[in-house]
C-alpha cells in the first residue's frame, strides 16, 4: 500500500476524515472530489483508497492529490469495499468519519450542516442527511419510493422506530464519531449489506443516530450499482441481517407476526433458521384464519390478549397496512420499539 499526498502543506489537523473507495470509477470520480473539495467546511481531509482499478481512476487520483493537499490516496489490490474501507478508516486523521461514493456529488454545505448537528447534539454518534436520486430518468418507481421513505425518517426517534424497515441512513451519507466506530469494530464483512451492518452495531451499542433534514446528497442511479449486483444486497441477505439484530429487541421473548403474506412468512422462515420459533401469525383476512405456516397458527387479530407476553412484528410490505398495524398495537397499549417494531 502506498499513499500519495501532500500533507506536509497541511497546517490545521483534519476534523473530518472522508473515506471514499474507488474501483473503475473514472465517468464520474473527478465530479464526486470536486464536490468535495469545494465544501464550505475547510477543516477535512479525503482519504481515498484505489481499489484494484484497471482504469484510469489511479491518475485521476493523483492528479486531485497533486493538485489539492486535502486528497490523500492509497492504492491496493482488488479487496472489496469493506477492505477499502477499513484501509481509509486505519489512515483517517479526523475525529470524524464521513462516508462517500465515487459516483455521488455532494453539496457544498454537506460537511458544515452535519459537522453542526453533531457538535450541537453530543448525545448522537452519528448522522446522515436526505438524498435525491439522479439523473431523475433512470429513477425507477421502488427507488422513488425508497427516496420518499427515507427522507421522511429525520429525527433519531424515527430512526429507531424503523430500523428494520429499511436502512434508515443513506450509507453515502455518513459522518460518525470516530471513538463510537471504532469501539463497534469497524467495518465488517457478514454477508449482508456492510452499511446497514454498522449502523444496527452503533444502535445495539447503545448509541442515537440522527439526520439533517435537507438533501445533502446527490446519489447517482444505475444497473451497475453494487446494491443491484452483489447478493450481499439481496432481499435475504438484508432479512438474514435484520433478524440477527432483531433479537437484540426481542430478548427471548416469543414472536407474534402481523401479516401473514409473503413478509411475515420470509421472516418467519428467517426466524426459524436462527432457531427462533414464531408463536404464531395475527391477521384479518377470515380466508387465512385457520392455516398453520411453518408450525404457527394463524389466528384472529382480535387474539391479541393472549400472546401479551410475546414481541410483535408487524411484518407488511405496504406502508398502509403498517401504518394500520403500528396503530392497532399501540391502542391496544402495546409500546413501539419495546413491544413491537415494523419489519419489511
Amino acid at each position: 500500500m502506498t499513499p500519495e499526498s501532500r500533507s506536509d502543506l497541511l497546517t490545521i489537523a483534519p476534523r473530518v476524515s472522508i473515506l471514499l473507495p474507488c474501483r473503475d470509477a473514472k465517468a464520474t470520480l473527478n465530479e464526486a472530489v470536486q464536490s468535495l473539495v469545494a465544501q464550505t467546511f475547510p477543516h477535512f481531509e479525503v482519504v481515498a483508497v484505489d481499489d484494484g482499478s484497471t482504469d484510469s481512476t489511479a491518475n485521476s487520483l493523483s492528479a486531485w492529490a497533486r493538485r489539492d493537499s486535502r486528497v490523500r490516496v492509497f492504492h491496493t489490490e482488488a479487496q472489496g469495499i469493506v477492505a477499502a474501507l477499513n484501509t481509509a478508516a486505519s489512515a483517517a486523521q479526523g475525529e470524524l468519519l464521513a462516508r462517500m461514493d465515487a459516483d455521488d456529488i455532494a453539496a457544498p454545505d454537506r460537511l458544515e450542516k452535519q459537522v453542526t448537528l453533531l457538535d450541537a447534539t453530543d448525545t448522537l454518534a452519528a448522522c446522515g442527511t436526505q438524498v435525491r436520486y439522479f439523473p431523475r430518468g433512470v429513477v425507477r418507481d421502488g427507488a422513488r419510493r425508497y427516496e420518499d421513505w427515507v427522507n421522511s425518517i429525520t429525527t433519531p426517534e424515527d430512526i429507531e422506530r424503523d430500523l428494520f424497515v429499511e436502512c434508515p441512513l443513506p450509507h453515502p451519507t455518513l459522518l460518525m464519531r470516530r471513538d463510537a466506530f471504532e469501539r463497534v469494530g469497524a467495518y465488517c464483512e457478514a454477508g449482508w449489506p456492510e452499511d446497514y451492518d454498522l449502523v444496527l452495531r452503533l444502535w445495539q451499542a447503545g448509541y442515537r443516530l440522527g439526520k439533517v433534514a435537507e438533501p445533502l446528497l446527490a446519489w447517482r442511479e444505475g444497473p451497475d450499482r453494487l446494491s443491484r449486483t452483489d447478493p450481499r444486497y439481496s432481499e435475504a441477505a438484508f432479512r438474514c441481517c435484520k433478524v440477527t439484530y432483531l433479537k437484540n429487541r426481542i430478548q427471548g421473548r416469543r414472536v407474534v407476526i402481523c401479516g401473514s403474506g409473503p413478509v411475515g412468512k420470509a421472516f418467519a422462515l428467517e426466524l426459524q433458521k436462527q432457531d427462533h420459533l414464531v408463536a404464531a401469525f395475527l391477521d384479518l383476512d377470515p380466508r387465512k384464519i385457520g392455516q398453520t405456516i411453518h408450525g404457527a397458527p394463524v389466528e384472529e387479530q382480535t387474539r391479541i390478549d393472549e400472546y401479551r407476553d410475546a414481541y410483535f412484528l408487524a411484518a407488511v410490505g405496504s406502508p398502509e397496512a403498517r401504518s394500520e398495524i403500528r396503530s392497532y398495537l399501540s391502542k391496544a397499549g402495546l409500546r413501539e420499539v419495546e413491544d413491537f417494531c415494523a419489519v419489511a
